[in-house]
């Protein structure tokens, strides 16, 4: 059987925590109903889809990258280093991988960039719920460290909720330094 593996990340924007990729082959045997881009699904829809993909795929991988990797790297470089992991990690070696987006990381099989493929594939829809629900619990983990900054709630990403207490309190280390808001506030401070 030919197996392809969907890939895709989470995480890419947010000014803290890591960035994640997962790698997902579908049981074309087993499928799984209401696979959307993990964006246009509720957490609680999120939750239900991820357990039933981890239950039914045939392999399923998901990786990250640190936030000194996207700060020693970039968070392009750092994305397709998660991806790379991911794929690296499948049980199964896939045909092909199918990512999402505009760039493939380097893997020893071909790969094949599609814009929106989160929407349109499958499998790619599968990673990206993996992808978002795994950075999501993490991003709970950290907030159990750093509660001043509300990373329950919005993740990392840029809110006026995140800015205020990163002013308040001043970045911590999940807080990606190399992005521009955070990079600007060390410069202030400095």
């Amino acid at each position: 059987m030919r197996h392809v593996c969907g890939v895709d990340e989470a995480g890419r924007g947010p000014l803290a925590g890591p960035v994640y990729a997962a790698a997902v082959i579908l049981d074309p045997q087993r499928p799984i109903a209401c696979l959307a881009d993990s964006k246009q699904l509720s957490e609680r829809k999120r939750e239900a889809l991820a357990i039933l993909i981890r239950e039914r795929a045939l392999a399923w991988s998901v990786a990250s990258a640190s936030v000194a990797e996207i700060d020693q790297l970039n968070i392009l470089q750092a994305t397709l280093l998660a991806m790379r992991r991911a794929v690296e990690r499948l049980g199964l070696t896939p045909a092909e991988a199918l990512v999402d987006g505009n760039r493939c990381p380097v893997l020893t099989m071909p790969a094949r960039a599609i814009i929106r493929g989160d929407a349109t594939e499958p499998a790619i829809s599968a990673a990206s719920i993996l992808a978002k629900t795994e950075r999501d619990a993490e991003m709970h983990r950290i907030h159990e460290a750093y509660p001043q900054y509300g990373l329950d709630r919005h993740k990392g990403y840029d809110t006026a909720v995140h800015r205020a207490a990163l002013e308040r309190h001043g970045p911590a280390p999940c807080h990606r330094r190399s992005f521009a808001p955070v990079r600007a506030l060390l410069d202030r401070k400095s």
